[in-house]
Parts: structure tokens; C-alpha cells; sequence
């Protein structure tokens, strides 16, 4: 370590805060936060990082390091977080922030415009969302404009502008969907009325608006005025409706934020719902790169901080799927067992999985030997296989009733067939049904033949069979020496159990993985192969023994009589003359005296 560096650390206090890398051009190359800052800069440099070459990398750039010292962990994740935004660190996860999710926004203007956004700008209007997609959105506006008459134009409604009488009523106004504010026929407390009845709804509390209806109704009724207390029904109808379709997931009015957490090789992925009354209002699921190996917990955390500083959440208690690395004064983490609480998080759970499934299939379409390498690497992970398995070889034997016993190797290059790489095999060694006989030579003939060409061997093998098979199968690969470099498994048909050599307890894969179904695949085409070859075989045999040791009957006489009578059966029964017409009479007699010979 530079004497320079090592000064600054030495003066470093033991106290929470955040931490600055920089490279040898001034830049910052990291921001980071520890509850004490000594002991955690500390450790970059007295660790080794050998299961960290990514964090080696980091340590061998830093020429510089400042520090900002805070009173608490929370603003050591605020600032943190902040940092990041501002300096965009190289090795530093980073927020992928998914512009797509449309919001609500009230513009800050005279005569404000309740409108659909995408862009958040701190312009003094109020903005409510993200909401999961535009139809729910629509949705709502368009219950918003059917409770109350407010403008959809874009004219500058300041005062000054309504008295210069520059403008016209539109089409809204003659069809009553606006009360005409931008030539003075609507007063502004009146329009600002409606307005914060709309801010109550966008933040979940119908409740409050509905019961506000509700009693102006009866208002007007009692004093006999019943045209306007019906034009309330008609609203309080309408308010009540929305809130029977509404996401209301309790009858507690619980207000919570809950998060859900998922992850890959190179991202996380975080789900956020903001319950409030019982109702989800927000939903938003948001995407980190990852750059050092940084944990879940503290992912989580980042996340959790990027959200309350975004939308001002003031919820005081969090539902989490485990916790995080992070204290709040006044906040409650909670890990439910059952309950709503417990359906929330399952609910959040699903949108996170959906939305990273969804990113996968995007990123696939693409790129699709994307999704071969992908479920090479499942299938790798799932077997716990050293080398990633690009190139596959099953074996399935076939022999019915001991007759004509056959074996079929089909082969798999990236997780797909490669049919111009199948090979048959006619056993020559074993007599009689002996599957584990019959592996033992195929197997050995496959590999011998693959060494002798020196063509390359698969990465992983599999046996269609139980134990016995897989151990008549190793003992093979054992005498050409190469048992140990190629990883081999057995596939049970019964229960799909996985066998490994010289392992009794089978592994059961996730009847869903990707894992299972490319085995599958692999185990099904194999005994397709295998069947139709033997098929072949059997009905060359049953020609053969009938007419092929008859003299003078050929190949093409053959199939002339098989053409015509389908069987050797039909032919034995058909007239000499019948046989005359189709292969002469010379082929008649041959064949005549042939069967004659056979029945005696």
C-alpha cells in the first residue's frame, strides 16, 4: 500500500459515514458506507480478495480516498445513494431506472390539469405512481373525469389571461365535461374543490371523498333540492363502484410499503407496493447492476432508500422477505409468516419474478444463444458438472422380446439436437436381453471410436436407465481411461430421478426447470431414435428369413410382391396366376418351390 494512502487510513475515525475512491485522474471509481469507516477501509487493503478478483481490480486503481462523516446509518444510505447518483462511480452497482412506468401528475398551474406523465420534474406539481402499466392508468383518469369537470387543455389560465377574454369555450364545455374557467364561468376555489377531492383519491382515501358525497347528498335532499342530490348519487354510485374494483387486498386499512427481492449473475431486481388504507397505490419494480460482489441485504437496503427518498414514502412499517442491512428510526421491518401480510409479499414476490422473466425473454429474443448458454448454466449449476455442457450424448437400448437388440446415441450441441451427429449401433456382443451388457459394449464402441479419430469428447453423458445401467456404462468409460473427464448421469424413468455414479440417493430436479426438460428432451429422442432403428431392423429380418434366401428373387421382385400383397402371408396364399402378372412365371416357380421345400 502507497505510504499516502496509508496516512489517510490511519486518520480515518471509527464512525459511520460514506467513502470515496479515486483513480490516479481524480475520478471516482467508488462511493461507499460503513457504520465505522476505519475498520471498513481498513479491510480493502489487508484483505487478500482472492474470491474477489473484481474487488482486487478496485483496490490495485485507488489513489485517492475522502470520507463524509454522518450521525446516522440511514444518512450514511441517503448519502450513499446520492454519491452514486451524482458521480456514477465504475464499481459501483447501478440504479437501471426503467422510464417506462407511467405516473399521474397535477401540473402546478392556475386551473391545474390532471394528466398522464412519464417525465418527473420538480416544477412544484404533484405527481402520483408509478403505476404497473398505462391501461390501469387510463382507468383511472378516465373515472377522474367522469367524477368531476376538469379542463384538458393547455391554456394558460392565470388570471391576467382570462380577463384579456382571448379565449372560447370548446367542445367540453358543450358537452359538460368542463364548467368553462378559461372564460371566467368557473371560479377557482370552486375548480380547487374538486381538484383536492381528486388528490384524496389518487392517494387511496375514496373513503373520505365517498363519505364527503354521501353527507352533501343527504344535505340537499333534506332541503328538497333534488337535482343536485341526485347528480351526488350518480357521483357517490360511481365512487363506490371504483372502490369494489379497486386493488383493495385488507379490510385492516394497513399502511405499509412492502418490497420483494430477486436476483441473477448480473443484476438485482427489487419490487416495491405501497398499501395505504388496505389499497395498493403504487406499484414499481427497479433494476441494479451489479459491480462488486455486494450482498442482497445491502442491495435491498439501497433499494429501500432509493424508494422513500423518490416518493416520499412515510410508511412506518416495511414488509421484507429477509432483512436488510439497515436500522431506521421509527420503522418496523417485518417478515410475515401468513396473513395479508403474508399475501402481500407473495403478491410483490410474483411482479418482481415476472418482471425478470419478461427482462430474460427480451434480452433472449435478441440474442438467442443467449438462452443456450443460459440453460447450459442451469444444467451445469443443477448437476454441479465442472465444464459447462455444450456438447451432450444420451444412450437408449432397444430390444423387444430379446429380438434384435440395437442402441441409439443422440447428440445435443447447445442444448439442441444435432441429428447429423446421431448414431445407431446393431449389438454384436450380447445375446439376449441384457440392457446393462448392451450399454457396456455401445458405450465403449462410441468412445473408443471418438479417441481413435481423435475427435473431442461431450462434456456430459446420459444414461437412459437407473444404477445399473450408469454403473455397466462406467465400467466402459473406465477402460478407455476417461472416466473422471467426462461427467456422467443416469435418468430413472419412473420417477426422472438423477443418478450419479457410484452415489445410491438419486437428485430430484424441479419438474420445471429448464434443467429436467433439456434431459428429457435428450432421453425422449434417444428412445425415438432408438425405436425407429430397431423397427427397421426387425422388419429387414422378417423380409429376410421369407424371401431373401431365395434364389433368384431379388430386391426388386421384392419389393414388386410386397408392393402388391403388404405381407409375405398374402403372398404364400396368392393364385400362380395372380403371381405370374406381377413377376413372371420362372420368379412363380422359384418362389413355389421354395415354400414347398418349407412346408415339408
Amino acid at each position: 500500500m502507497k505510504e499516502y494512502l496509508k496516512n489517510i487510513i490511519q486518520n480515518i475515525p471509527n464512525k459511520p459515514g460514506c467513502y470515496q475512491y479515486f483513480d490516479n485522474k481524480g475520478v471516482v471509481i467508488y462511493v461507499g458506507k460503513a457504520k465505522n469507516l476505519k475498520k471498513r477501509v481498513s479491510s480493502y487493503f489487508t484483505k487478500k480478495h482472492d474470491d474477489s478478483p473484481k474487488t482486487r481490480i478496485l483496490v490495485s486503481k485507488i489513489c485517492d480516498i475522502k470520507y463524509i462523516i454522518v450521525d446516522t446509518e440511514e444518512d450514511t444510505l441517503l448519502l450513499e445513494n446520492n454519491l452514486i447518483k451524482e458521480f456514477q462511480p465504475r464499481y459501483n452497482v447501478m440504479l437501471k431506472d426503467d422510464k417506462s412506468y407511467p405516473s399521474i401528475v397535477i401540473r402546478n398551474e392556475y386551473f391545474p390539469r390532471v394528466e398522464i406523465t412519464r417525465k418527473i420534474i420538480k416544477d412544484g406539481s404533484q405527481y402520483y405512481g408509478p403505476y404497473p402499466n398505462i391501461a390501469s392508468v387510463k382507468t383511472l383518469l378516465d373515472f377522474i373525469h367522469k367524477m368531476y369537470s376538469i379542463r384538458t387543455c393547455s391554456l394558460n389560465l392565470a388570471p391576467e389571461k382570462i380577463a384579456e377574454g382571448k379565449y372560447k369555450v370548446c367542445l367540453e364545455y358543450h358537452i359538460k365535461r368542463c364548467l368553462g374557467p378559461c372564460i371566467g364561468l368557473q371560479a377557482l376555489e370552486d375548480y380547487n374543490k374538486s381538484i383536492r377531492s381528486i388528490q384524496e383519491i389518487l392517494k387511496g382515501n375514496t373513503n373520505i371523498v365517498s363519505d364527503g358525497i354521501y353527507a352533501e347528498m343527504i344535505e340537499h335532499a333534506e332541503k328538497q333540492e333534488f337535482e343536485e342530490a341526485n347528480k351526488l348519487k350518480e357521483k357517490y354510485q360511481l365512487i363506490e363502484n371504483f372502490k369494489n374494483k379497486s386493488t383493495v387486498v385488507s379490510s385492516i386499512k394497513y399502511n405499509i410499503n412492502v418490497y420483494s427481492y430477486e436476483e441473477d449473475e448480473n443484476a438485482a431486481y427489487i419490487n416495491y407496493l405501497n398499501v395505504y388504507n388496505g389499497a395498493i397505490i403504487q406499484a414499481y419494480t427497479f433494476e441494479y447492476r451489479k459491480r462488486i460482489e455486494e450482498t442482497k441485504e445491502e442491495l435491498l437496503s439501497l433499494g429501500i432508500i432509493e424508494v422513500r427518498d423518490r416518493f416520499g414514502s412515510k410508511a412506518k412499517e416495511i414488509v421484507v422477505p429477509f432483512y436488510p442491512d439497515l436500522t431506521m428510526e421509527g420503522i418496523e421491518f417485518t417478515i410475515p409468516q401468513r396473513g395479508d401480510k403474508k399475501k402481500l409479499l407473495l403478491l410483490s414476490t410474483q411482479n418482481v419474478k415476472q418482471y425478470k422473466i419478461d427482462k430474460l425473454k427480451k434480452a433472449e429474443s435478441l440474442n438467442p444463444e443467449q438462452r443456450s448458454v443460459r440453460i447450459l448454466k442451469e444444467i451445469q449449476k443443477d448437476l454441479n458438472i465442472k465444464d459447462l455442457p455444450t456438447h451432450i450424448e444420451c444412450f437408449d437400448n432397444s430390444n423387444i422380446q430379446g429380438t434384435n437388440p440395437v442402441s441409439a446415441c443422440v447428440v445435443f450441441k447447445m442444448g439442441k439436437p444435432s441429428k447429423k451427429d446421431y448414431r445407431h449401433f446393431n449389438v454384436k456382443t450380447v445375446v439376449g436381453p441384457d440392457d446393462f451388457s448392451t450399454m457396456r459394449e455401445v458405450v465403449y464402441r462410441r468412445y473408443h471410436r471418438l479417441l481413435e479419430e481423435d475427435k473431442p469428447l461431450p462434456q456430459l453423458i446420459v444414461i437412459d436407465g437407473g444404477k445399473g445401467q450408469l454403473s455397466a456404462a462406467c465400467e466402459s468409460l473406465k477402460a478407455l481411461n476417461i472416466y473422471g473427464k467426462v461427467a456422467i448421469v443416469g435418468i430413472a424413468k419412473r420417477l426422472e430421478e438423477i443418478y450419479y455414479p457410484e452415489d445410491p440417493i438419486p437428485l430430484y430436479l424441479d419438474k420445471n426447470s429448464e434443467s429436467l426438460k433439456v434431459i428429457q428432451h435428450l432421453r425422449d429422442e434417444a428412445h425415438r431414435f432408438g425405436i425407429t432403428f430397431h423397427r427397421n431392423q426387425r422388419s429387414k429380418s422378417q423380409i429376410k428369413s421369407e424371401l431373401d434366401n431365395i434364389k433368384g428373387i431379388g430386391d426388386e421382385t421384392k419389393r414388386l410382391l410386397l408392393k402388391e400383397y403388404k405381407s409375405v402371408k398374402r403372398v404364400k396364399l396368392a393364385t400362380d396366376t395372380e403371381l405370374e402378372k406381377i413377376i413372371g412365371k420362372h420368379k412363380t416357380t422359384l418362389l413355389r418351390n421354395y415354400f414347398a421345400e418349407k412346408e415339408v
